[in-house]
This record gives structure tokens, C-alpha cells and sequence, in this order.
């Protein structure tokens, strides 16, 4: 975790270290060791420093190459330091060479092409003076955030934060219509898209060119949806996985400061710990430190048994977050300032309070079992390969040993991963068109916004259904929800000097996982499989064999009305002015009066989503802000690309495990398989 920034003057006029100064000022958050300013002609580069790594503590940035023509700023961790030490044949001692260096000297060898050798979390900018051309990349998945802004012939410029390009004043503040509509929906699949007009996102696995010539944009690395992986039996692909899995924890734990892990008790923040607490421990290294909320109020969300299974077996420091006792609203305006837009996280206040137990504790850096499901795959669709090949027995038994594990309908689980995947579309088109809209949308504002054009091109439920798992598998691991998840941890983690780190998004484990044969993924009713048989003998047995997920619903319904209620009155009951625009007001009422009066189950999320936007629109114009970041429905910008067409007129389930977020909408998905 450290913090970048970089401008390139496209006028030609010069870049002024002042300018680069106020970016990297308003990133001191997540650098608090030490800071540096770089310009030269129409470039300029910044960084904040955050201490990690051994090789960090005597890392400077900007790094500049031998002959000064190359400028780097980067927040990366590279984990094949190794192998690419040996093909740049690179002197130095291992110890004595940075990860910047290593991004820094790849550059110098390979040029654009850079990112494909590396391994690792990545974010980074490189002034290239010989070029006259600044070069960026960002990781696989998007664990590392680059925001940017380009007013073509004018300006460029990049940061880890939006606020960091909110520091130049020829950033416009201008509201971001479609990316309100995207949110009131929700629809969380554009990977580039911002609540500002004129800032995006580099998408992950993807590197920009920028030059007085224009921006050139590509992809990198993608995953292989028809790559197949076929070994002799079970122990192959198990030890296979183990491998590959542990040398994920292991590169993550490289650390010069204590390291940390969220612990839920599900089966994959308890794999991380695990396996990191053997390896910390044959290296005679410091406890891990664990971080867990519990739930002794509210039972149902309640999983200290299987935590204290784990901890019982040693060798882990403890840390307790009464999860129960939260509000989901909790320092609300500390956490809006830090993510810069309104967040569709609504069990984010979890993650923020065990960030806060982690900085408590002198930790830095923090494992995270975020979205183990997506990587591994539970395999569900397992069931519709069995129906597609007419192997009736097998799909019976496999659908009655699932029920049995996962205590739901069989006839439900068929229905949902055997039968629905091969409906014409016309019937998949009419149960869209019973479940209706958004009850928030102000109906004048989606026709305005093109938001049913939108939903054509971008909602997986208006495309083709998988009907494998390995497609399903491929579609989730290519989701806009997994950037958009891990760069609203990354900003949450960066408030407390945290650092993030993700085994179950190492680009090796997800190549190999997707690649399984489905039966790896599910069999005799055990979903995800491989990482069960692989961690035998590692991961606490009681951990390893449950085929429940405890459901984290329950609690954010019931904290945020109580514990928020005054601040709901306020913004829905209350004056809801700032909103209106966008909002339909009556029908945000009538679904808050419903969720006040103790029924409605499914009110939560509306009602969350609808007091979260007004909050943001009320920060926005609160005096504080209203020099530099005024929103007024009037300078408002939608997407051009999903305009309607004049001549036509167009227009969950909660789980557990890791994730800070909430699943926004029904994918096609059973319960086993829903995000937080």
C-alpha cells in the first residue's frame, strides 16, 4: 500500500512540483513514511511511501533509471522476484533490490510489454522522457487502483485516489449521471466508471500509453475460459492446488512488520491462516495475528466455534471485533472521505473496524480470504453438464447429497443449476420482466439515462446463461464486482495504513482453478473440492468439512435500524431534496416505512443505498466542500454510449466469507454462492 500520482502537461507547458505536491498531499493516508516529488518539462510524478516489505525500508520514489530518461512511481508488491532477477541479470543482492527497482529495470528491457512478466499486486506509472510518453499498468485483478483524468491537448493525470486528482483545479467535479443510475440499480459491471464526469478507472490486467498523441489503452493477460487441466486422480490435482495455494500465502506474508489475517471461520480466510501460520512458524517467525468479528447477540451470523477451533491449535494472536455492537453507518463521514464515492459495501463497517484492530495491533499488512469462492468455484453448474449429458443417476445423487449439505431444496438446486441455464430466452426475458426495476429509480431519470439500454449491454442476467461451470466460473472471476470490491477495501484498508493482500486472487491459483474439471469443483455433494482434499491435514478439520456458510444478513438488517435509524429518518423521511433528482422519493418512503415496522427483508439494501447516496450529495455541498467539489443536479454528465435513441424513444443472500461486500442482485447464483 503506498500511494502514486503523476501528471503529463499535453500543452507542453510545465509541469510545477506544486501541483504534483497538492496530489500526493491529499495521499499522505497511505504513506506515512515518507514522501517524493519528481518534474521535469510537461511531466511529473509523485509518491507516498508505505513500509511493508524488507526491501521497502530503504526504498525512495520516484525512482529514476541510471541515465534519468526513465521515472518510476509505483505501488507494487512482485512476488517472482527470483525469476525475473535472473532473466534482467540484475548484480545486486537480492535483499538490496526494491520492487520498484525490478518494475523499473522490466521497463528498461522489455517496455510495454513489462506487466506480462510480473507477478504480484501492481500499480505504476513510468515517465518515459526518450518517448516523451508516460506508461502505466495495473495488476490482474485490480487489487492496485489507478484513477485518471484526460482533457485531450490539455492534461493528463493519474492517482491511487480520486482526491488525488481532485487536487488540480482543471479537474472538473461534475456528477456522473450514468454511474448513479449503475448504482441506484445496482449494476456494478463497468470496470472504468466513476461518480465523476471526467474520472475513470484503468480497468484491471490492462497498461495505457499516454502521449501528446492521444491514449492508447490495452488488455494484457485475460483469463482462458477453454483452457482444461487433466491429471491421473484426486491426490494430483489436490497436491497440485497445495502447492500453488501455499506459494500464494507465502509470497503475501513478506513482510518487514507483524502480519496479520482476517478470520471469519468460513473455509477460506481459515485456509489462509492455516497454511500461513505453518509456514510462519518453520520459519520461527512471530505469531499471525488473527482479526474476527463475532456476533454473540445475533446467533445466526455467530461462528466463534469454528474460529475458536482454529485458535485452539496455537500458534495465532487473537484479535476480537464485536460485530454485533456496529453500526453500519459507523464514522459514516470518515469512510465517504476515504472512498470518495458512495460505496455499495453495506458490510463494509466490519471490515473497517478489523482495519482499525489491525493498525491497533501493529500491523501493516493483513491476508484477506475475499471471494476464496470465486477462484476455487463451488461448481454448481456441475448439474447442468450431468442434465446436458443425460447422466440422470449421477445428477440425482449429486443434487441430494448438495441438498443435504447445504440444508436447501433439492428440487430447488435443480431448478436453479440443472433447468433454468437451457430456458429459451424469451421465457428467461419474462421472469426479468416480472421481477421488475430498482423500486428506487425516478422512472424520468432511467429513460433520460438510457439505463434500459445500459442494462442490455452490460447486465450478465441479459446475456446468454453459462451452462457449465467452468463458464460460470470464468463469467464471476471476469466480474466488474471483483475490482469494484477490492478497490473499495484498498481505500478503507489505506485509512489505516493497512495493507490488503489476496492469496485467493494470485493470478497462478486462478489460472489453475478455472481450468479443473467440474468433479474438482463438486462431487458427493462437497462443493469446492479440491482446496478440501488439498488442505487435509492442514486446515482445521471441523473448518474443512462444513458445508454450511453463515449468513451475515441478519445482522446488517438489524444494526442498521438500530443503530442508525435517526440518520435514515433524517435523509429518507427527513428532507430528501438532494436525491430527487434520481430518486424516486415515495417509493424510498414506502420501502423504508416497511423496513421500520420490522418485515420486509428485502428493504435493507434500497434503504441503504438510497441513505448512502444522499449522504455523498451532502458532503458533496456542505460548505467544506462546496470550493472545490459542488454537485448540482443541473452539471450532471451521463455516458454518451447508452443514450436512448431519439428516432426510437427507448429508453441475497449473505454470506459470511471475506468479502466487504453485498451481493447487489440475483446473478443466476444459488445461496452457496452469493458474496457478502
Amino acid at each position: 500500500m503506498s500511494g502514486i500520482a503523476a501528471l503529463l502537461r499535453l500543452d507542453g507547458a510545465p509541469a510545477t512540483p506544486a501541483d504534483v505536491e497538492r496530489m500526493v498531499a491529499t495521499l499522505a493516508h497511505r504513506g506515512p513514511d515518507g514522501a517524493g516529488v519528481w518534474c521535469t518539462g510537461p511531466a511529473g510524478v509523485g509518491h507516498r511511501l508505505l513500509h511493508t516489505t524488507p526491501e521497502s525500508l530503504h526504498e525512495r520514489q520516484p525512482l529514476a533509471s541510471a541515465a534519468a530518461c526513465l521515472v518510476l512511481t509505483a505501488d507494487a508488491r512482485i512476488d517472482n522476484r527470483a525469476e525475473l532477477i535472473r532473466a534482467l541479470d540484475l548484480a545486486e543482492p537480492a535483499a538490496a533490490i526494491t520492487d520498484a527497482a525490478l518494475i523499473l529495470a522490466a521497463y528498461e528491457r522489455w517496455g510495454e510489454r513489462c506487466p506480462e512478466r510480473l507477478l504480484g499486486d501492481f500499480a505504476f506509472a513510468v515517465w518515459d522522457a526518450r518517448r516523451q510518453a508516460l506508461f502505466c499498468a495495473r495488476d490482474h485483478f485490480g487489487v492496485k487502483p489507478i484513477y485518471y483524468h484526460h482533457a485531450p491537448g490539455r492534461l493528463f493525470a493519474l492517482a491511487s485516489e480520486i482526491k488525488g486528482l481532485l487536487a488540480l483545479a482543471e479537474v472538473p467535479r461534475g456528477l456522473n449521471e450514468t454511474r448513479v443510475a449503475d448504482y441506484l440499480v445496482p449494476l456494478l459491471e463497468d470496470k472504468a466508471i466513476t461518480f465523476y464526469a471526467s474520472v475513470v478507472r484503468l480497468p484491471p490486467a490492462h497498461r495505457m500509453t499516454v502521449s501528446r498523441d492521444g491514449v492508447r489503452l490495452e488488455q494484457y493477460w485475460a483469463l482462458d475460459p477453454g483452457r482444461e487441466i487433466r491429471m491421473k486422480s484426486d491426490a494430483e490435482y489436490a497436491a497440485a492446488f497445495r502447492e500453488i495455494f501455499t506459494d500464494a500465502v507465502r509470497c503475501r506474508l513478506r513482510s518487514a512488520l507483524p502480519v496479520g489475517a482476517m478470520l471469519s471461520g468460513g473455509l477460506d480466510s481459515s485456509s489462509i491462516v492455516c497454511v500461513a501460520r505453518r509456514l510462519l512458524r518453520e520459519h520461527h517467525l512471530a505469531p499471525l495475528h488473527t482479526f474476527s468479528a463475532i456476533f454473540p447477540d445475533v446467533p445466526q451470523c455467530d461462528e466463534q466455534r469454528y474460529i475458536a477451533a482454529l485458535v485452539s491449535e496455537g500458534d495465532v494472536e487473537p484479535h476480537y471485533v464485536r460485530g454485533d455492537l456496529l453500526s453500519p453507518l459507523v464514522d459514516i463521514d470518515r469512510v465517504l472521505a476515504h472512498e470518495d464515492e458512495p460505496f455499495y459495501a453495506p458490510n463494509l463497517f466490519l471490515h473497517w473496524e478489523l482495519y482499525r484492530a489491525a493498525q491497533a495491533a501493529g500491523v501493516r499488512v493483513v491476508c484477506d480470504g475475499v471471494d476464496g469462492d470465486t477462484t476455487v468455484s463451488h461448481g454448481l453448474l456441475r448439474l447442468a453438464e450431468l442434465a446436458a449429458s443425460g447422466r440422470w443417476p449421477t445428477l440425482a445423487a449429486e443434487s441430494f447429497a448438495l441438498s443435504r449439505r447445504l440444508q436447501q431444496s433439492p428440487w430447488r438446486l435443480l431448478w436453479r443449476n440443472a433447468l433454468r441455464p437451457f430456458l429459451p430466452q424469451r421465457v428467461r426475458a419474462t421472469w426479468r420482466l416480472l421481477r421488475g426495476r430498482s423500486p428506487l429509480i425516478n422512472r424520468a431519470f432511467a429513460d433520460r439515462t438510457g439505463l434500459a439500454q445500459r442494462l442490455r449491454a452490460l447486465d450478465p442476467e441479459r446475456a446468454p446463461p453459462p451452462r457449465t461451470a467452468r463458464q460460470e466460473h470464468w463469467r464471476r472471476l471476469t466480474s466488474g464486482l471483483v475490482p469494484f470490491a477490492l478497490e473499495i477495501a484498498d481505500k478503507a484498508a489505506a485509512a489505516f495504513a493497512i495493507e490488503p493482500r489476496y492469496p485467493f486472487f494470485d493470478r497462478r491459483l486462478a489460472e489453475y482453478c478455472l481450468a479443473l474439471p467440474s468433479d474438482q469443483k463438486l462431487r458427493s455433494g462437497f462443493t469446492r473440492l479440491v482446496l478440501r482434499h488439498a488442505l487435509n491435514g492442514i486446515l482445521t478439520d471441523a473448518v474443512r468439512r462444513r458445508g454450511d456458510k453463515s449468513n451475515l444478513a441478519p445482522n446488517f438488517r438489524r444494526a442498521l435500524l438500530h443503530f442508525g435509524r435517526a440518520t435514515l429518518e433524517d435523509v429518507i423521511v427527513g428532507d430528501g431534496s438532494v436525491i430527487a433528482p434520481w430518486v424516486d422519493l415515495t417509493a424510498l418512503r414506502q420501502v423504508y416505512a416497511r423496513y421500520a415496522a420490522g418485515g420486509a427483508d428485502d428493504a435493507a439494501l434500497p434503504v441503504w443505498t438510497g441513505a448512502t447516496l444522499a449522504l455523498w450529495l451532502r458532503k458533496q455541498r456542505s460548505p467544506t466542500h462546496a470550493a472545490r467539489s459542488t454537485i448540482r443536479p443541473a452539471d450532471v454528465t451521463r455516458d454518451s454510449r447508452f443514450a436512448p435513441d431519439p428516432l426510437k424513444g427507448e429508453p441475497s443472500h449473505g454470506t459470511r466469507e471475506g468479502s466487504p461486500h453485498v451481493e447487489p442482485r440475483r446473478t443466476g447464483t444459488s445461496g452457496a454462492e452469493a458474496r457478502l
